[in-house]
């Protein structure tokens, strides 16, 4: 089993809330096994499994490449996604409401992408990036179309020092009239990062603002990485 539910009712979502609030993101410390891990980089050289690939360098997004999964999506992919989402959706709407935006999420994944496909996102999303020496991914958001749940997850399956160096993730958060903030995060195999898609909310002494997220990954020195990416809306 790749995830269990127990695995998750035993995290400490308060404390993660509270994370997401403070920094826009928040750590998941080994929630894939090694094995895991490495069944799903184990994926990347196949066909089956996905719906198209992209290198990086031919669109400016960067170097490396990455291939996005079509449906259905590998069982452990998908239920990565779908039991994360509902864990997820008491911050979306807490941060929706506190950005003055209407919209609300439902309570499962299943109801959200029947939202996403009646409004013409019928692409599936999650991802399994590589990357080699020199390669790196520029800052940048996945927004996929009008329907896009602020929040994702980002998995690395390679161990940092041991497959490869360099490599980071990088987050940035952009605040109105000020500088940009950057944040380097220590990511280890196995390790899951939440982090904010587009904008998310800020306390501020007038009431709440917002602030816009970026995230990219610096420049590897050697060996290679895989990360899964699980984005929560479908693509148009």
């Amino acid at each position: 089993m790749t995830l269990s539910p127990s695995r998750l009712d035993a995290l400490d979502w308060a404390s993660l809330e509270q994370q997401l609030d403070q920094h826009g993101c928040a750590i998941i410390r080994s929630l894939l096994r090694t094995e895991t891990c490495e069944r799903l980089s184990a994926l990347y050289p196949q066909t089956e499994p996905f719906r198209s690939q992209v290198i990086m360098a031919r669109h400016g997004f960067g170097r490396g490449e990455y291939k996005y999964f079509s449906y259905p999506l590998p069982a452990p992919v998908e239920r990565l996604r779908t039991a994360l989402y509902p864990r997820l959706v008491p911050l979306a709407n807490r941060w929706y409401e506190r950005m003055g935006l209407a919209q609300r999420f439902p309570a499962t994944h299943a109801e959200f992408i029947q939202r996403c496909h009646a409004a013409g996102q019928q692409r599936p999303t999650p991802l399994l990036l590589q990357y080699g020496p020199q390669d790196y991914n520029c800052l940048h958001q996945d927004l996929y179309g009008e329907q896009v749940f602020p929040l994702q997850v980002a998995l690395l399956l390679s161990q940092p020092g041991r497959d490869f160096t360099g490599g980071e993730f990088v987050l940035t958060e952009q605040r109105p009239r000020m500088q940009s903030r950057p944040q380097v995060l220590d990511l280890q195999k196995g390790d899951a990062v939440i982090f904010a898609v587009n904008q998310r909310p800020v306390k501020g002494v007038r009431g709440d603002y917002r602030v816009t997220m970026r995230h990219g990954v610096s420049r590897l020195h050697s060996g290679n990485r895989h990360t899964l990416g699980i984005i929560f809306h479908d693509a148009s």
